[in-house]
């Protein structure tokens, strides 16, 4: 087993802009640090339903009303900073705030996964090869290369992004490794609800009982505040 820098093809150097964009990585340092009602806060607003921020001030009062932290808090105050990062999200066009979701989805996965491991062992958009079997096509977004043991990490927005594609990727990989004497973990990491993403697992018929599954509820597995990854 052995790990690839992903081929610079006319795709992958356009989604590197994005990523390299001021934006995603202030939307993931906040995200990385947030607490669960502020992600599904950053959640909701990004997904561009509005973007009137009292609106959704008025929506969390836990986070901005009177039932929520004081005025000039440091809770308050980072509610605040999310809403605002996640309304220059929403303001974008749909076509490149899909794009910029899923930049920040994979800029959270690989700061939480920094606390656990060391930023040394992480390395973005990379292939896995082994021996006598054909590449895939599509680089993993987020790897951990460790001695003895690897980990590879698919990162999507929503349930929705769940495929056959996906999960087939992730256990073959698992499974190659397997068979040439290494270890590989498998996670999909889905910036949205536990409930969704199970609904829709269960229409799904690839294998998946060796792939974790964090969620929007559980993203601080990833940098080891549990004893497991992902439940």
């Amino acid at each position: 087993m052995r790990f690839q820098d992903a081929a610079k093809d006319a795709r992958a150097v356009v989604y590197a802009g994005v990523q390299a964009d001021p934006l995603v990585a202030r939307a993931a340092a906040l995200l990385a640090d947030a607490t669960p009602p502020q992600r599904v806060l950053a959640r909701a607003v990004m997904n561009g339903e509005t973007t009137a921020p009292e609106s959704w001030r008025t929506m969390f009062p836990t986070l901005f009303g009177s039932t929520g932290p004081a005025e000039g808090s440091p809770e308050r105050d980072r509610s605040e900073a999310v809403l605002a990062a996640s309304l220059a999200v929403a303001g974008r066009g749909e076509q490149v705030r899909s794009q910029f979701r899923g930049a920040i989805v994979e800029a959270v996965t690989e700061l939480l996964l920094e606390r656990r491991v060391g930023a040394g062992a992480i390395r973005r958009e990379r292939r896995i090869l082994f021996d006598g079997v054909a590449a895939e096509i599509h680089p993993y977004d987020v790897t951990v290369e460790t001695p003895g043991v690897a980990e590879a990490y698919d990162c999507k927005w929503g349930a929705r992004g769940i495929s056959a594609d996906v999960l087939h990727q992730l256990d073959d990989a698992r499974a190659h490794a397997a068979a040439a004497g290494g270890r590989l973990l498998p996670v999909l990491v889905v910036f949205d609800a536990r409930r969704s993403c199970e609904g829709r697992l269960a229409r799904q018929t690839a294998p998946r009982t060796g792939t974790r599954l964090v969620t929007i509820e559980t993203l601080d597995r990833l940098s080891g505040r549990r004893a497991e990854v992902a439940s």
